[in-house]
């Protein structure tokens, strides 16, 4: 007997259709087994020649079925992939805007009053448009790809970084976190990215400024712990100070009145 085929997700719904019709023939196949053998009035000689079609019928059905397994593998693959690029970052492979905006409203959503710290931490590259101008996208390019991985390096198990755009980064952190662990956090970050890096004959020394809202005390929905971190950030790039906590008298005022160093 084969083996039901397994269901199919939406990309795979032409093939579900086939598996279908599939089952159909092999309904038809055990039905002309069952009806020669229970007919008295078929010869033996006719019941075998039933059961040699049956045969020759099911092993065409087999080869149906494991043509069928392997579109549906490829047509799961395909969905894999194609969520995969929705929800990250091609240059980097971090993850991206959005699947940054969706982990946050989740991690929102699980928290409670007396659940630990959630914070959010807003990465900006200082000095990053000179890099491009001075040495081209290409260098810019590998710069961030070395950038994304320090992050991931730096943080720790359950936390995210992802890539926001340009050379804008995010992370989500939660656990049991003051503003001591998370300033000692930032530094590290901070510290990584700083770390003098080769590429050919050319030796750079990145920096980022990081900006960071926690919840609630900033912010209890996504788009104001990010926007609110990004505020914090702009006053640690215009200040030079290299991390900053969101400050509401100063910060809500200052992103759209000062201009920050150009990046």
């Amino acid at each position: 007997m084969l083996a039901p085929l397994p269901l199919p997700t939406e990309a795979a719904e032409p093939i579900a259709a086939e598996a279908t019709d599939l089952d159909l023939k092999l309904a038809a196949v055990a039905w002309r087994l069952r009806a020669g053998a229970a007919d008295d009035a078929t010869s033996v000689a006719a019941q075998r020649e039933i059961a040699r079609e049956c045969a020759h019928d099911l092993v065409q059905l087999i080869g149906e079925a494991a043509a069928l397994r392997r579109a549906l593998t490829l047509a799961r693959a395909g969905e894999r992939q194609a969520c995969r690029q929705a929800e990250h970052d091609s240059l980097t492979e971090l993850p991206n805007r959005r699947r940054f905006d969706l982990q946050l409203q989740q991690a929102l959503g699980r928290r409670r009053a007396d659940r630990p710290t959630l914070a959010v931490l807003f990465l900006d590259l200082d000095d990053f448009k000179r890099v491009n101008d001075v040495h081209g996208h290409a260098v810019g390019d590998e710069l961030l790809r070395i950038v994304a991985r320090r992050l991931r390096g730096a943080l720790r198990s359950g936390d995210l970084v992802c890539r926001l755009g340009g050379d804008e980064f995010a992370c989500l952190v939660s656990g049991t976190l003051g503003r001591p662990e998370l300033t000692r956090l930032a530094t590290t970050l901070i510290t990584t990215v700083s770390a003098p890096l080769q590429l050919g004959e050319l030796q750079f020394g990145v920096r980022p400024s990081v900006g960071i809202a926690v919840c609630p005390e900033d912010g209890a929905d996504a788009a104001t712990l990010l926007q609110r971190a990004d505020a914090a950030m702009f006053r640690a790039k215009r200040q030079r100070c290299g991390l900053a906590f969101f400050e509401a008298s100063t910060d809500l005022l200052g992103r759209r009145l000062e201009p920050a160093p150009a990046t």
